[in-house]
């Protein structure tokens, strides 16, 4: 069970957690955690059924299968004919029948980023402390994040934004998705980095004023946009 820090980290989870077990970055939805994938299976009923070259039987017949066999389908029936993934048409009218089969598998990405996000808003109030790499006490901007992705994630990364930036492969504004890192320059050089979080928010370690915060992601203008997950 995490420990949430002060209300606003309540807050900020329940926006982005309650009931929906999905991400949302810019506008777009990035899955759930658990993915429902449906598929489609051709049950043969009679002795044997000829498979056509189109959907029609005057098409000419291409082969056949028999009472038994299960046959992988293309998709759903159209008119009373089903394409075979194997290549073909197949008519089901008595001869067999379409069953529809749902699969669900664990996406362990879209897992990974929310564990991460969670564990970087637990610590939302903490104090900022230039030089600082543990948000218990006092961080600075890549200090928290340095710490977040090391604990969260096991990513190791080193304690300057300058430094992060290098690091996992940049991705565009349209497909940045929470956990992914984003840096802020001055006119010259990387000088912050902050966490995406989802619905166009991120958390940082912001000033000595403001501590521990979340942010429009665009607050200022991004530099680049990192994904290490």
């Amino acid at each position: 069970m995490i420990k949430i820090r002060n209300a606003a980290a309540a807050l900020c989870l329940g926006l982005l957690f309650m009931g929906t077990g999905t991400f949302h970055a810019q506008g777009a939805q990035y899955g759930a955690e658990v993915k429902t994938t449906t598929s489609y299976v051709v049950k043969i009923l009679a002795p044997s059924v000829k498979v056509y070259r189109e959907a029609n039987e005057r098409s000419g017949v291409q082969s056949q299968v028999k009472r038994g066999q299960v046959c992988e389908a293309a998709g759903q029936a159209e008119d009373g004919w089903v394409r075979l993934a194997s290549g073909g048409y197949l008519k089901l009218q008595g001869n067999a029948s379409l069953v529809e089969q749902s699969h669900e598998t664990v996406d362990l990405s879209v897992k990974k980023r929310r564990e991460t996000v969670e564990y970087a808003l637990q610590f939302v109030g903490g104090r900022y402390v230039y030089g600082g790499t543990d948000p218990n006490v006092g961080v600075d901007c890549s200090g928290f994040t340095r710490y977040v992705m090391s604990k969260a994630a096991s990513i190791q990364l080193p304690h300057s934004s300058g430094g992060q930036a290098s690091y996992g492969q940049e991705v565009s504004r349209e497909e940045m998705r929470p956990g992914d890192l984003i840096f802020y320059d001055n006119g010259s050089r990387i000088n912050h980095v902050a966490m995406y979080i989802g619905d166009g928010q991120v958390v940082h370690a912001s000033t000595e004023k403001t501590g521990i915060k979340t942010s429009p992601w665009n607050y200022r203008e991004p530099a680049k946009i990192v994904s290490l997950l």
